[in-house]
């Protein structure tokens, strides 16, 4: 009995073990992290010029505090993003040992020699960029093996041989782009959603019966002559001529063959290359002139820093909206590709989706779907009506959208985006005055660890956090704050006006919130939720950003306690009147204070100051 007890007591120890720390599983008999291993050989076959890797130590237990490394919960290494860090030197194969690696964005580097196949072994791997470096060498098939990779990038570098089979057979890709290398070798059936293979002079798509080997030489050629030895001198001339004349053809044939290839890649690089999303449309100028009707000022619908916004008809009668960009921080064509293809990848009901898009040495245009209700600023500002055209409910209704949308960027969207400039002005509302984020296309993207990222500082004061106008550090707590302000304004009816947040805190202390209310819903709103919402906006507005919630903590307090609540009491007062305690015909939903009421108007505000264009 005493020994079944005693190995009943070690069985649990160790479960405990176990299940106490995920990242025991990660060090070997020696103590060393095995990813730790893995990084610092990774490490040692490039060159850090600019020393962004020296704070990789391979003495250090937890690689999830170095910079460009991301991790998950549970402590495994889970993204790498060195884009655009001067790093150089070859990839180590060693990278296959980070098994639990879902994104690695290497773009824009020095990077050569070979791509590891040892990538083949990454199968969690979801995202992965190479592009813009010097890589060698054929594509690996061991690619064909990753099966939840749904974005592959190896454009413009120097890399051959034939495209392999199992990397166009996978199905899971929703792009796959090989442009600008030097493939060749026919073009088999891509299964991505979308691809490119532009600029593989030496690729050929047309029918294998078809399909011409160009030779490097007249000597290296695969076609061979029978010639037998003449006796007559006039007849071995004829012969020599006939051969020569043959041989003249065939050069010729290939130098044409080579230079339409090399028009017909010009122009398609020219037209179509540099975005090919499918769901994208691109546009040209013409047509994006005759939809405005050459960019008229009768059609201008909003304008600011990043310029100005059209309302466009399209031939088949589709109304849409036509940024046209005049910052000139964007005008390499590169940062353009990049950001466009961000936008079109965030797909959620609650951001403002990407139509298509337009690109000329001159003009970069974004298209999107019109919001016939305008922004929430607009709403805001408009005259006192007998019913006001923003009443309680659809406030709500509107923060509880913006929400989800922020929450789809900081959460799930691969990689994370800021926003940097939430406000009434951005939050565009649908036919059913659903909330739509608006302007969150031309974001930085943001690493995916709670970290942050140090740009110009755009936006408005009084909408900006105090680190990032401080600092030019923002983060997912940045846009938190921002929606601080926002609710604040869908409650106060305020728009672009500096939010005196201690005098509203005071009054939130006082239990008289009811004097921050828009003056507009004439007392028609539920004080109890009112109270909720300026309890909700200031722990967003707190000026410490680890205090403030995350947006899956601001959508949980809106949806819960705000939204749920609201649904309890209907439910309840239904019930009133099905049973004849409710009101005589037609009651409506009861409010803490009565519809009509004078409400005491803010008279405490300062204009904001506009730093730049909505980004």
């Amino acid at each position: 009995m005493k020994e079944l007890k005693l190995k009943l007591i070690l069985s649990l120890v160790l479960l405990g073990m176990t299940a106490s720390d995920s990242s025991y599983s990660l060090l070997s008999p020696k103590g060393v992290n095995f990813e730790v291993a893995a990084l610092m050989s990774v490490k040692r076959e490039m060159r850090d010029e600019k020393h962004v890797l020296e704070g990789w130590d391979i003495n250090s237990v937890d690689p999830c505090t170095w910079n460009m490394v991301g991790c998950s919960a549970e402590g495994f290494v889970i993204s790498l993003e060195m884009a655009s860090m001067g790093l150089s030197g070859t990839l180590s194969p060693s990278i296959g040992n980070l098994t639990r690696l879902r994104t690695m964005l290497l773009q824009n580097n020095q990077f050569s020699g070979a791509i590891p196949v040892d990538i083949g072994k990454l199968s969690e791997l979801q995202t992965l960029d190479l592009s813009g470096n010097q890589f060698v060498g054929e594509i690996p098939g061991s690619l064909g093996c990753l099966a939840r990779l749904s974005y592959l990038k190896l454009s413009k570098n120097n890399l051959s041989g034939q495209i392999p089979v199992d990397v166009a057979n996978l199905t899971g890709l929703s792009m796959l782009d090989l442009s600008f290398n030097n493939l060749s070798g026919r073009v088999p059936k891509i299964l991505a959603k979308d691809y490119s293979v532009a600029g593989n002079i030496f690729l050929c798509s047309m029918p294998s019966p078809t399909c011409m080997v160009i030779p490097k030489s007249v000597n290296e050629t695969n076609v061979y002559y029978k010639v037998s030895h003449p006796r007559h001198p006039v007849v071995a001339i004829v012969i020599g001529a006939s051969f020569s004349f043959i041989v003249s053809v065939i050069l010729l044939v290939c130098f044409v063959w080579r230079y339409r290839s090399r028009v017909l890649c010009t122009a398609y690089v020219q037209q179509d290359y540099e975005l090919n999303i499918g769901h994208l449309k691109r546009f040209t100028l013409r047509e994006l002139q005759v939809a405005t009707n050459s960019f008229h000022p009768r059609n201008v619908i909003g304008q600011g820093g990043f310029g100005v916004v059209y309302k466009g008809l399209l031939p088949n009668r589709t109304v849409v909206a036509v940024k046209r960009l005049k910052d000139p921080s964007f005008t390499g064509e590169v940062q353009f590709q990049t950001e466009v293809e961000m936008i079109g990848l965030a797909l959620h009901r609650n951001l403002l989706r990407l139509y298509g898009f337009c690109m000329t040495p001159e003009e970069k245009l974004l298209v999107y779907p019109y919001m016939p209700n305008g922004s929430v600023a607009d709403r805001l500002r408009d005259p006192c009506q007998e019913k006001a055209s923003l009443d309680w409910r659809k406030r709500i209704r509107i923060a509880v959208g913006a929400s989800r949308g922020l929450l789809y960027l900081h959460e799930q969207c691969n990689p994370k985006i800021i926003h940097r400039d939430v406000k009434a002005a951005n939050i565009l509302l649908d036919e059913h005055f659903e909330g739509v984020v608006g302007d969150f296309g031309l974001a930085k993207q943001l690493d995916p660890r709670d970290s942050h990222v140090t740009t110009a500082v755009r936006g408005t004061v009084g909408h900006i956090a105090p680190e990032y106008l401080s600092t030019g550090q923002s983060s997912e707590k940045t846009d938190v704050f921002g929606f601080g302000i926002l609710l604040l304004e869908l409650i106060t009816g305020h728009v672009q006006k500096g939010m005196m947040l201690d005098w509203i805190r005071s009054l939130y202390e006082e239990k008289r919130v009811e004097v921050l209310v828009d003056k507009n819903l004439k007392g028609c709103f539920d004080g109890e939720e009112v109270e909720k919402a300026v309890e909700l906006a200031l722990k967003c507005t707190q000026s410490s950003p680890e205090r403030r919630p995350r947006m899956s903590e601001v959508l949980k307090v809106l949806e819960e306690e705000i939204e749920g609540r609201r649904d309890e009491q209907q439910q309840q007062q239904q019930q009133e009147v099905e049973g004849g305690e409710g009101e005589e015909d037609g009651a409506s939903f009861s409010f803490p204070w009565n519809c009509g009421e004078g409400v005491e108007e803010s008279s405490v505000t300062i204009e904001a100051i506009e730093l730049s264009g909505p980004r």
